[in-house]
């Protein structure tokens, strides 16, 4: 399996990991431009809407089973304390920071986090135990793991905070360094992507650098009314694609 591009992924979703490994093992009884306007435009026109509370984004966020070949987990501890501590070398790029380590943009009211992972179609009923190992050690090198960030804002504040991870984009286009502890993740560009859905959408490609290995990672964040779902998305193959199927089911869930 080829080496990931970023050390702390593979730490943090250790267990994720597990879980795709038992699940293809186990037994069978088993935003550009367009956007930006739009969200412009639309805020103005858009009535009030109801402030989640805790309780109504739990039930909200995604869950094992929304997604196909989806797994979704809440995060580890160690995903929470390192989030915690994170800081980035550029003050300028605290959205992009927030928004790669499970931390909500802007001030909202409540937020939801959990990891979610691509899980492969199980091998057949008469696959052999060697040939189900295989196939799950083989989905475990080209998964994509995830985070799926929820959160509830009160005013404009969902506006505001999608407006300052747009021009945290902007200011670090030429890159930026994530540290928490001893991992630390060197982005050499942010790029702006395209991704079109809820009022209003904001996505980036980043380009990753570890020890001289290039990759890539994918940052969606979608606004509907003022609930703002954000996911960012890393691959242990080193380059990944915008984890669309992921996010369609979150917004379908938010209604």
């Amino acid at each position: 399996m080829r080496r990931t591009t970023v050390r702390r992924t593979v730490v943090a979703a250790s267990a994720l990991s597990l879980a795709l490994l038992v699940s293809a093992c186990g037994a069978d009884k088993s935003a550009d431009a367009g956007p930006e306007a739009k969200g412009k435009d639309s805020a103005a026109a858009e009535p009030a809407a109801k402030v989640l509370s805790q309780a109504e984004l739990d039930k909200l966020i995604l869950a094992d089973g929304d997604a196909k070949n989806h797994k979704v987990i809440k995060p580890l501890k160690a995903d929470l304390a390192a989030s915690k501590i994170a800081t980035t070398d550029k003050a300028e790029c605290k959205p992009l920071l927030d928004a790669t380590w499970m931390r909500p943009l802007g001030s909202p009211a409540a937020t939801s986090v959990r990891r979610v992972s691509t899980m492969p179609e199980k091998p057949g009923k008469d696959a052999s135990p060697e040939d189900k190992l295989k196939a799950g050690l083989e989905a475990l090198g080209g998964a994509v793991i995830m985070t799926d960030t929820l959160g509830s804002y009160d005013g404009k504040s969902a506006q505001e905070a999608l407006a300052g991870l747009r021009t945290a984009g902007k200011a670090c286009a030429d890159g930026f360094t994530t540290t928490a502890g001893p991992d630390k993740m060197k982005y050499t560009k942010v790029t702006p992507a395209s991704y079109t859905g809820g009022d209003e959408a904001v996505a980036f490609t980043l380009t990753t650098d570890l020890e001289g290995e290039t990759g890539s990672a994918q940052l969606v964040t979608v606004r509907k009314g003022n609930t703002v779902v954000s996911f960012f998305a890393q691959s242990f193959a080193g380059k990944s694609e915008q984890p669309k199927d992921a996010i369609e089911a979150q917004l379908a869930k938010l209604g």
